[in-house]
């Protein structure tokens, strides 16, 4: 890590985390995992949807289901996680617990693979998916969710790090 990433991670003199910075490194994390893992599921036949879906509307889906269409599809996945991560701190970054990061997660399924994807030819509509995409897919956004809100959740609710050092004696 450089100097200059370091400094925009560090915390201030009052124990406060950026919160751009840190939603920004936790959507790079969230989409470099959690898109792997898509990949792993397709690469094992758990899901018909390609790791590129989210570039079907820039490219083409032969170029897509290249090796170098799912490296540029896992980029999308990325860039959309460290855009979910930043939603998420703007508006709900106060919210406690694990089950507004997983509704959240379910929230970006629904818009992805009912509302946004069929349309812009992303995936198929559901009904022809089959239901081990549905289920996968359903599985793997619930799960990233998870990982951002509550991710999140634990880094601006827990008050025990922002107590005073005499406080902990």
């Amino acid at each position: 890590m450089t100097t200059q990433a370091a400094a925009y991670r560090q915390k201030s003199e009052e124990g406060h985390t950026n919160p751009l910075a840190f939603a920004l490194e936790l959507g790079f994390f969230a989409g470099l995992i959690w898109g792997a893992i898509h990949w792993v599921f397709y690469m094992f036949h758990f899901t018909k949807v390609i790791p590129g879906y989210l570039g079907e509307s820039f490219f083409k889906h032969a170029f897509l289901k290249s090796g170098s269409g799912q490296i540029v599809g896992w980029l999308l996945f990325i860039v959309l996680s460290a855009v979910a991560s930043v939603i998420y701190v703007l508006l709900f970054r106060k919210f406690k617990g694990p089950w507004p990061g997983m509704v959240y997660g379910i929230v970006w399924w629904v818009i992805i693979f009912t509302i946004a994807g069929p349309p812009l030819h992303m995936m198929k509509p559901l009904k022809y998916l089959g239901w081990n995409s549905i289920i996968s897919e359903f599985c793997l956004f619930l799960l990233w969710g998870l990982f951002i809100g509550y991710t999140i959740a634990f880094e601006f609710t827990d008050e025990r790090k922002r107590e005073p050092k005499q406080a902990k004696a």
